[in-house]
């Protein structure tokens, strides 16, 4: 899929997931609309571009460098992603864990499991040696009722998840402490590893980290579903397409939107959690 195919299919999911709030969960959309740019820093990465999701969701955000991290001054009440591949010095590490330890959260992609979580949080997760082939795979959630998993995954909903060549499978060390909130038995089967998305605690924060690239690039169609018109998704959702709506996804398909769902309504599950928090008084 070209870059401004991608784009609007990511456009489209948003609108999905914003409207799907609005109406199912009002009060979770309204901390969404609270966010602040000051809440959520992300640092640019060379493959990855989650900021790209935000802008398509219109969630405020800060983007700065991999060697701004070393003097970011990061508070607890706020959310920090790292974009792959998340090479960053020693002393951002140090800092990250820090942060996390007060009760940031973080959320990291890819090559990051190497570069930050591996270093900043040992015995939890690691990259087990074998990176993928450029592939595709089916997902599944663990628990529909999880508090990040609402509406990622519902109704007929069989997206699929890119794996660019060199992504690298999630070990789980700490099995204890980690829970699995996305799996995928086709990356399993084929890697070894099943986890696609992952979360736990550190000290009094929390940290996420999925395989791959979250600004997703190609899709499959595996089922006359997939192939038939985007709008159809929107149906399926019970989702008015806006009208300007109608021309952006014009020529995409069902399945270029469906891909692009789980990860709009995730970031957006998990920012609303944050600011929840953030306004409860906690971290």
């Amino acid at each position: 899929m070209d870059q401004d195919k991608r784009q609007r299919a990511y456009k489209a999911a948003a609108q999905i997931t914003r409207e799907q709030l609005r109406r199912d969960a009002p009060e979770r959309a309204r901390a969404l609309d609270e966010v602040k740019q000051s809440d959520v820093v992300v640092v640019a990465g060379e493959y990855d571009h989650v900021e790209s999701v935000l802008r398509a969701l219109e969630v405020p955000h800060t983007v700065i460098g991999t060697r701004d991290v070393d003097r970011l001054d990061l508070r607890p009440e706020q959310l920090l992603i790292v974009n792959c591949p998340g090479v960053v010095s020693a002393a951002a590490v140090t800092r990250i864990r820090g942060f996390v330890e007060a009760g940031g959260s973080l959320f990291t992609t890819d090559w990051a499991l190497k570069h930050v979580v591996e270093p900043a949080f040992p015995g939890v997760l690691a990259f087990d040696k074998a990176p993928t082939r450029d592939d595709v795979v089916r997902i599944e959630v663990r628990d529909t009722e999880n508090i990040y998993l609402q509406g990622v995954l519902d109704g007929q909903d069989d997206p699929q998840w890119w794996l660019e060549a060199s992504s690298y499978p999630i070990s789980i060390i700490d099995a204890e402490r980690v829970e699995v909130l996305i799996t995928s038995r086709e990356l399993g089967e084929k890697y070894g590893e099943s986890p696609v998305a992952v979360w736990f605690r550190w000290g009094e924060g929390d940290v996420f980290h999925m395989i791959s690239h979250y600004y997703l690039q190609r899709t499959e169609l595996r089922t006359a579903r997939h192939g038939s018109a985007a709008g159809a998704y929107f149906a399926e959702k019970g989702v008015e397409m806006s009208p300007a709506m109608y021309q952006d996804v014009d020529d995409l398909c069902l399945a270029d939107v469906e891909s692009a769902k789980p990860s709009t309504a995730f970031m957006s599950n998990v920012i609303i959690e944050k600011k929840r928090r953030q306004k409860r008084g906690e971290s």
